[in-house]
């Protein structure tokens, strides 16, 4: 889990996943989406790949990337046993809100 989290530690990547998230996108439009250049996506792309993340597969000349749920699956059952923590902290929050409000 530990790979997963200094993958997804990355802005750039982050966003990547974002996108992809979306739809998959050829290699391409993920450089364009960036200010940095497309060695620097691809290097980012790899890492995603290595982690598990995306896939991608060659239509033709291009590489089209798409998110891999799998890992984000296991990232998304880790973090269940805190999700209370939050759900609780938030319910508080809007409480708090909710009484400033009325003042």
């Amino acid at each position: 889990m530990s790979e997963l989290f200094a993958v997804l530690a990355d802005d750039t990547r982050r966003e990547i996943v974002s996108l992809l998230a979306e739809r998959d996108r050829p290699v391409n439009e993920l450089v364009e989406a960036f200010d940095v250049s497309q060695p620097a996506i691809s290097r980012h792309l790899r890492l995603l790949r290595e982690a598990g993340l995306v896939q991608v597969r060659r239509a033709g000349q291009h590489r089209i990337y798409q998110l891999d749920g799998r890992r984000l699956a296991e990232l998304d059952a880790w973090l269940a046993p805190y999700r209370h923590f939050w759900a609780d902290q938030l319910d508080a929050l809007e409480s708090y809100l909710d009484r400033e409000d009325e003042d």
